[in-house]
């Protein structure tokens, strides 16, 4: 267990800032941590990871990437890819392991959907493995709605999906 993340973790000393190419080590070790099995699968090999200016901040604002900083170590990650006029994809939300369940993750969640919602999307999708059942739970408690299910491979994939055009409180 990290020396940071005992009982005196403090979700307000987390900052939350864009990523930056210096942060691309500690990115591809939060993804190697979270993959499941310790397999890639359907193919996706964290490539955007690799080169964020490319995948995140090379259309004008549109899409973005974050992470979470706690006493100098990244702990925490997410992005939102532009997908048409009007939607966007969150991607890559990933939580250090001895940092789930404390907060992070929707802290994190609530940063993506702030900006899409000051750039006007007006739905965003995401898609979760079956196996990752806090991380549905929390997508839930934020108004995702589950679009549909599939299966990739051997796994079974979820399709959720935020309608932004409409008041959640109505």
């Amino acid at each position: 267990m990290d020396q940071h993340a005992g009982d005196s973790f403090d979700l307000d000393e987390v900052r939350v800032r864009q990523a930056r190419p210096t942060d691309a080590g500690s990115l591809r070790d939060l993804f190697v941590e979270g993959l499941i099995e310790g397999k890639v699968w359907g193919g996706d090999t964290g490539a955007d990871l690799e080169n964020l200016h490319t995948a995140y901040f090379s259309d004008q604002g549109q899409s973005c990437f974050w992470v979470a900083e706690y006493r100098g170590q990244v702990i925490g990650m997410i992005g939102v890819q532009q997908m048409g006029e009007n939607s966007a994809e969150v991607r890559r939300l990933r939580v250090r392991h001895e940092y789930r369940r404390r907060g992070l993750g929707s802290r994190l969640m609530g940063e993506a959907i702030a900006f899409c919602q000051r750039l006007g999307y007006l739905k965003v999708v995401l898609d979760v493995r079956t196996e990752r059942v806090p991380a549905i739970a929390m997508f839930k408690k934020w108004g995702f709605q589950l679009a549909r299910t599939r299966e990739v491979g051997e796994r079974t994939l979820l399709d959720f999906y935020l309608d932004l055009y409409r008041d959640p409180g109505a």
